[in-house]
C-alpha cells in the first residue's frame, strides 16, 4: 500500500513537473506578464505563511499549516510574483533556456505544520526591493488519481 501511494505520488509530481515547467526569454524590452494566478488560498484549513525572519532577497522559508482532515501534497515548483501598481506580476526568469525543479512529493498529513527552505538565486536572480507573494500548488490528496489541485500564496517583503 505504501508502495502504491508512492508510485501515486510520483506520478502526480511528474504531472506538476511537466505542467509548471516552461521555457522564458529573458529579454530586456519583454513586457510584465500579469499573474495567471486568480483562485488562490481557497483550500480549507490549509495555509502559506513565510516565516519573516528568513526573508532575504534571495531566499525564505514558507510554513504550511494544515488545520483540515484533508491529506495534502506540495513539491519543489514555486513562482514569485511582484506587486507593481496594486496587480500582480509574473517575476522575471533570468534563465535562456528551459528549466525545471526536482521532483518529489512532500506529505502534509491532516493537522500538522510544515516548513520548505527555498532559494531562488539561480531563477530569478537577487529580488529589488518591493512587495512580492510565492505561489505553490498544494494537491488535497484522497487516493490513488482522486485529488483536486490549489494554489496557496504567500506575501513577504524585499527592503
Amino acid at each position: 500500500m505504501k508502495k502504491h501511494l508512492q508510485s501515486v505520488i510520483f506520478i502526480s509530481i511528474i504531472m506538476l513537473l511537466f505542467s509548471s515547467c516552461s521555457s522564458h526569454n529573458n529579454d530586456s524590452t519583454e513586457k510584465l506578464k500579469r499573474s495567471e494566478y486568480i483562485a488562490i488560498n481557497n483550500l480549507d484549513g490549509v495555509t502559506m505563511e513565510v516565516d519573516e525572519q528568513t526573508i532575504s532577497p534571495t531566499s525564505l522559508t514558507v510554513i504550511f499549516n494544515n488545520g483540515s482532515d484533508k491529506e495534502c501534497i506540495y513539491g519543489d515548483p514555486f513562482v514569485l510574483e511582484k506587486l507593481v501598481d496594486d496587480e500582480w506580476y509574473e517575476g522575471s526568469i533570468i534563465l535562456e533556456d528551459g528549466y525545471g525543479f526536482n521532483d518529489i512529493g512532500y506529505e502534509l498529513p491532516p493537522n500538522s505544520t510544515s516548513e520548505w527552505a527555498v532559494d531562488w538565486e539561480w531563477l530569478y536572480g537577487k529580488l529589488d526591493v518591493g512587495d512580492y507573494r510565492i505561489i505553490k500548488e498544494v494537491l488535497d490528496f484522497r487516493k490513488p488519481g482522486d485529488y483536486d489541485e490549489y494554489y496557496l500564496a504567500a506575501r513577504f517583503t524585499i527592503n
